[in-house]
């Protein structure tokens, strides 16, 4: 935790009309950038490179995620009144099910291309985002929302849900054949949050208990366990495996301390919906932002290292964006609900941003730069995602109760 600011009696940045203008503007500029151009005809939207100009050509591989992103990203835009936001929301809604649904064995296959499925595999991570798109359609009204949140929750019930572990499995073949030996907790993460949107779209309750005993399992749990290090990588039975080495985008060995900084917004979220019930939430919160914070910022350079290894020292020393973007939703919510020193880690972040990844040449946000805060390229080729970048910017605009859809529309708790 930082010391406090000396301004601290002027209230916090985002209570401050000039803050608020300068997210909002950033919001709009990444609205802009990856709007309507990014549509293609053909189905799904272009990634976009290093220029922001959208990748064109006829062998293009659209991952669910990224498509389940738009979906929930430019629902939250057609809360804020965007012209053409529900068309973006109605182009990715009907791309998730009309061309990665599988209408042979059920679920959501990975990733498409043109004449069908690329990656055939079935993923709790990509199912967890076609929830959180199906949510934050419903929300805005779109007529396939509620069979796709139907459909995808009864995927996720009937093949994920492990209840004698309270979290999903990881992954299945086209068939659902299972593919052993592995448990994750990012999909896991990513679940929670879209079980909550869900939850705050239907009501119904079975959403929150799950994403309620997600939260026991990893952050209760092994996190605490760990001493607030978020562990990533479990066996069938989710015995901690630290030796596990995998894909370096979803995957990466050691921690994500990106991740805990996540999650510290995610607990105190849920937190909020279940009532304020479960008093370990708000500590846990915060114990995970203190020490992701201190463990990864480089005092060097600034900004938090992408990896650490299990004696928390820097491994993947590259900076990326969404560890700083997550970084400052989980600082509004702490401001908000837990007494402390927030706000001058929440200006830290946002000067890291400023400093090296607002992209004032291209617009949008550099996705990756290098341990000097120079651009890089190695994991992130162009701008492929909207969805950290513009939470970071809207989330400290709104009330710490909710999701984004939820506080726009009003509906505050």
């Amino acid at each position: 935790m930082s010391a406090p600011c000396p301004d601290a009696a002027l209230g916090p940045w985002s209570t401050r009309p000039a803050h608020r203008a300068w997210l909002a503007a950033r919001a709009d500029t990444l609205f802009d950038l990856f709007g309507s151009r990014t549509r293609d005809p053909r189905g799904g939207f272009f990634e976009l490179d290093r220029t922001g100009a959208p990748k064109t050509g006829p062998d293009l591989v659209r991952p669910i995620h990224l498509t389940a992103r738009m979906a929930h990203c430019f629902a939250i835009g057609t809360l804020l009144g965007r012209p053409g936001a529900p068309e973006m929301v109605d182009h990715a809604t009907r791309f998730l099910w009309e061309r990665h649904r599988d209408p042979a064995h059920g679920g959501y296959f990975w990733s498409v291309g043109e004449t069908g499925a690329a990656d055939a595999t079935k993923q709790g991570y990509g199912h967890a985002f076609v929830l959180l798109a199906a949510a934050s359609a419903f929300c805005v009204g779109h007529p396939l929302a509620r069979p796709m949140l139907d459909d995808v929750s009864e995927i996720l019930d009937r093949r994920f849900w492990e209840p004698e572990h309270g979290a999903i499995a990881e992954e299945f073949a086209a068939d659902w054949t299972p593919v052993p030996g592995y448990r994750g907790q990012n999909s896991n993460m990513h679940l929670t949050e879209a079980l909550m949107a869900a939850f705050e779209a239907t009501g119904e309750t079975v959403y929150l208990d799950r994403a309620e005993s997600i939260a026991e399992r990893i952050i209760h749990r092994a996190a605490r366990e760990a001493g607030w290090r978020v562990p990533e990588h479990f066996s069938e039975d989710w015995e901690v495996d630290r030796d596990y080495r995998g894909n370096e985008m979803f995957r990466p060995s050691g921690t994500t301390p990106g991740h805990a900084l996540e999650w510290a917004r995610l607990i105190l979220q849920l937190w909020c919906l279940g009532d304020r019930r479960h008093d370990w939430m708000p500590p846990a919160a915060a114990a995970l932002f203190e020490r992701a914070m201190t463990l990864a910022w480089d005092p060097a350079h600034g900004g938090l290292f992408y990896t650490l290894d299990w004696e928390d020292r820097p491994a993947k020393r590259m900076k990326l964006w969404w560890p700083h973007c997550e970084g400052i939703g989980a600082a509004h919510f702490l401001n908000a609900h837990v007494p402390g020193g927030w706000e001058a880690d929440y200006r830290r972040l946002w000067g890291v941003v400023d400093r090296a990844f607002l992209d004032r040449a291209h617009g949008g946000w550099q996705e990756e730069c290098a341990e000097d805060l120079t651009p890089a390229f190695t994991l992130f080729p162009g701008k492929g995602d909207i969805y950290h970048a513009l939470q970071a910017c809207l989330i400290p605009l709104y009330p710490a109760t909710a999701s984004l859809s939820r506080v726009i529309a009003g509906d505050r708790g």
